[in-house]
C-alpha cells in the first residue's frame, strides 16, 4: 500500500488527525482578509467586461503568410485611424487578430477597417466588422443572475430537507465565499469576463457544493446518537469526519484540476495569447476549484460546528465533557504527586529496617483469622470430643484430644489469605 494510502487509513481510523474545526479562527481570518481584498477590488477596479457585456465594435482579420504584425503595431494603427484609446487587440492563434473598440460612428468604422486592411496587406472586404449592442450583454447578465439565484434556492431547499437547515446555511456560506473570491481574482488580475466565464462560474458552484455534501454526509453519520452516548463533542465528531474524507477531497480536486490546468496552458501559450472562450472557461474553473476545495474543508464544516454547538443540548454536552476532562487531569496530577513522594518514604523505611538488624524487613504480617470459621471449627471439635469420649475410655485423654484436634484441623484448614475468605455474614455450606 502506498504511503498516501497508509495516511488515508490512519486518518479514517482516527490514529492521526488535523484539527481543522479547532482552528476555525485561523481559517476565518484568512478567508476574511481575502474577502476584504476581493470586495475592494470589485468596488474600486471593477470587472473587465468583454464586448458581449458592454457592447462595442469587433474587427476581425487574418494576416496572410509572409506578413508579420505585432500587437503594438495593430493597436497604434487602429488608434491613429480613429479608434478610442481603450481599444483591445488580441492575437488568436498564429495569424488571426481581433480588435475590440467601444461603439464608434460609421465613418470611424470605415477608417479603422481601411487602416487595418492596409497594415495587413488585405482588401477592405477581408476585414469583418461586427457591432455588438449592450442590450445583448445585459440580457446575458440578467439570465446568469437569475440562474444563480434559482440555483442557490434549490440547493438550500434540498439540503434543508436531506440534512438540516444549519447544514444548508453552512453550504451557502461556502458558496458565497467561492463566488466572491473568484470574481475578486478576476477584478485584481484584470482578466476579461466573457459569457464563458459566467458558464464556468456556475459550474464551479456545483463542484464546490458536491464536495461539501460528501463531507456533511460523513458528519451526519459520525454525529448520529451523539447525545445518547455523551462521549465526545459535536466539533470533535465533525473534525473526525473531515479527516476521514480529507484524502478523498484532495484526490478528487487534483484529478479535476489536471485537465483544467492542461486546457489553460494550451489555450494561453500554444494557441496564442488571449484565445477567447477556451481560456476564459479554463481560468474560472481553475480558480473556482481551488477555492471550492479550500471552502469545503476549512469553511463549511467549521461553520456547521459553530452553528450546532450554539444549541443548548450540544452546549451542555460540551460542558460535561470539559468537566470530565478537567477532573481526569486533576486525578492524574494527584497520582503523579503520590508516585513522586513514594521513593522518599521507601528510603526512610529501609534505613529503619537496617537499624533494627533487618528483623523488621523479614517479618511478614499474618492475616487475621476468619472468626466465623474458627467458631465453627471449635464447635465441631467440642461436639466431636463429647461424642467420642465414651468409646475411648481406656486411652489417655490428652493424646486422644490432640489427635482429634489434629484431625479437625486437617478437615477444616484455616484460611491463610484475605482473598480466600468468604464474605462476612455467610456461613460455609455443609
Amino acid at each position: 500500500m502506498s504511503r498516501l494510502g497508509n495516511v488515508g487509513g490512519r486518518l479514517y481510523r482516527g490514529e492521526v488527525s488535523f484539527n481543522f474545526v479547532g482552528r476555525q479562527k485561523l481559517w476565518y481570518t484568512i478567508s476574511g482578509a481575502i474577502l476584504v481584498i476581493s470586495l475592494a477590488a470589485l468596488l474600486i477596479l471593477r470587472l473587465n467586461l468583454s464586448i458581449d457585456f458592454k457592447g462595442g465594435d469587433l474587427f476581425q482579420f487574418k494576416v496572410p503568410a509572409g506578413v508579420h504584425l505585432t500587437q503594438t503595431q495593430v493597436t497604434n494603427t487602429a488608434i491613429k485611424a480613429g479608434a478610442p484609446s481603450t481599444t483591445i487587440v488580441q492575437q488568436v492563434g498564429g495569424n488571426n487578430w481581433n480588435v475590440q473598440t467601444e461603439t464608434i460612428g460609421t465613418t470611424q468604422q470605415n477608417d479603422v477597417t481601411r487602416a487595418l486592411a492596409h497594415a495587413a496587406g488585405l482588401k477592405t472586404n477581408q476585414v469583418s466588422l461586427q457591432a455588438v449592442g449592450p442590450t445583448w450583454g445585459g440580457q446575458i447578465s440578467q439570465k446568469a443572475f437569475e440562474a444563480l439565484i434559482a440555483f442557490l434556492i434549490v440547493i438550500v431547499i434540498y439540503l434543508s430537507v436531506a440534512f438540516e437547515w444549519r447544514m444548508a446555511a453552512a453550504a451557502l456560506v461556502a458558496l458565497v465565499h467561492d463566488i466572491v473570491i473568484t470574481t475578486g481574482v478576476y477584478a485584481l488580475s484584470r482578466f476579461e469576463v466573457s459569457p464563458a466565464t459566467v458558464i464556468g462560474l456556475l459550474t464551479i458552484l456545483g463542484y464546490s457544493l458536491y464536495d461539501t455534501v460528501v463531507v456533511f454526509d460523513k458528519v451526519r453519520e459520525n454525529t448520529a446518537g451523539l447525545l445518547a452516548t455523551r462521549r465526545t463533542r459535536y466539533s470533535d465528531a465533525a473534525n473526525l469526519a473531515l479527516n476521514q474524507t480529507l484524502v478523498r477531497s484532495i484526490n478528487t480536486s487534483l484529478i479535476a484540476l489536471l485537465p483544467v490546468t492542461a486546457i489553460l496552458v494550451v489555450s494561453t501559450f500554444l494557441l496564442g495569447n488571449g484565445n477567447g472562450e477556451l481560456k476564459d472557461l479554463a481560468l474560472v474553473l481553475f480558480i473556482g476549484m481551488l477555492s471550492g476545495t479550500y471552502s469545503s474543508i476549512c469553511i463549511a464544516t467549521p461553520v456547521l460546528a459553530d452553528l450546532k454547538e450554539r444549541q443548548p443540548e450540544f452546549r451542555q454536552l460540551a460542558k460535561q465533557i470539559t468537566q470530565r476532562a478537567t477532573s481526569a487531569k486533576r486525578q492524574a496530577k494527584a497520582m503523579a504527586g503520590a508516585v513522586a513522594t513514594a521513593p522518599a518514604a521507601n528510603g526512610n523505611g529501609g534505613q529503619a529496617a537496617n537499624g533494627n538488624g533487618g528483623q523488621a524487613a523479614d517479618q511478614v504480617p499474618e492475616p487475621e483469622p476468619d472468626s466465623e470459621l474458627e467458631l465453627e471449627s471449635d464447635l465441631a471439635q467440642d461436639t466431636g470430643a463429647q461424642a467420642i469420649a465414651p468409646v475411648s475410655a481406656g486411652r489417655p485423654g490428652g493424646a486422644t484430644s490432640d489427635a482429634r484436634a489434629g484431625a479437625s484441623a486437617r478437615q477444616q484448614p484455616r484460611r491463610t489469605t484475605s482473598a480466600q475468605r468468604r464474605p462476612s455474614g455467610k456461613k460455609k455450606r455443609r
